[in-house]
């Protein structure tokens, strides 16, 4: 069970799906991008104004949104990273749980003590 691989991010409001998210492992290190932008009305051309780091004005397909993440010392969590809200440009502390066999990941972003979580389903 790893966070690794491609996964459908939803709109928590609309239940819509939101993006494709594929995660990567170079040397025990996860990192996340943004595959395809899966909302009916997406601009695949849309680009991240709101980011306020070396992402600014990059385009949304791409980009890299989970940075730094590592398995955390004899658990089924990844943390230590980084989380990207492309919507409002905000870093937020990452941390991410594979559940129910792989087939679903908690992804949690917070900032002190404020934080929430998504649960994204596996592509199979």
């Amino acid at each position: 069970m790893t966070p690794v691989g491609s996964w459908h991010s939803t709109d928590e409001k609309t239940g819509e799906l939101k993006s494709l998210i594929v995660i990567t492992d170079t040397g025990g290190v996860l990192n996340g991008h943004i595959d395809k932008l899966l909302r009916k009305d997406a601009d695949q051309k849309r680009l991240c104004t709101q980011c306020s780091d070396d992402r600014k004005d990059k385009p949304m397909l791409g980009l890299e949104i989970i940075r730094g993440a590592k398995q955390a010392q004899g658990k089924e969590v990844w943390e230590g990273g980084k989380i990207l809200d492309p919507e409002n440009g905000k870093n937020y502390t990452l941390r991410m749980t594979p559940i129910e066999g792989g087939k679903k990941l908690e992804v949690r972003g917070s900032i002190a003590f404020f934080g929430r979580t998504q649960t994204w389903v596996r592509v199979q």
